[in-house]
């Protein structure tokens, strides 16, 4: 089964939930921003999405700009504010076995449904 961290407030991760309806997928949505998701997670993810943490952060946020651009942090750091400040984490992701992809744009998901 697949996994989607959703938001439904953005409209590419609208976009990418619709993509995997329309190809009959069987998902499970988490809405990451009710549920913060924990360091582990997190760092799961990360693996599973083959990049390096500070790639799976909304560097354009407000939050991020005004907090957290100027500094120099471990890679640690960066998965700690994102599980404090889920907010800033790339959305949507895919999740499916030992994959994982960003939505951006929505037909990346096609890769590994």
């Amino acid at each position: 089964m697949k996994i989607i961290y959703h938001n439904p407030r953005c409209r590419k991760s609208r976009e990418t939930l619709q993509i995997l309806k329309d190809k009959n997928i069987k998902f499970k949505i988490i809405e990451y921003l009710k549920n913060n998701l924990s360091k582990t997670q997190l760092e799961n993810l990360i693996v599973k999405l083959d990049i390096e943490p500070i790639n799976l952060v909304r560097r354009n946020e407000q939050l991020w700009k005004d907090n957290f651009k100027t500094k120099d942090l471990t890679n640690d750091e960066i998965i700690e504010i994102l599980s404090d400040n889920p907010k800033l984490i790339e959305r949507p992701i895919v999740e499916s076995n030992n994959k994982a992809i960003i939505g951006r744009p929505p037909e990346n998901v096609l890769e590994i449904i």
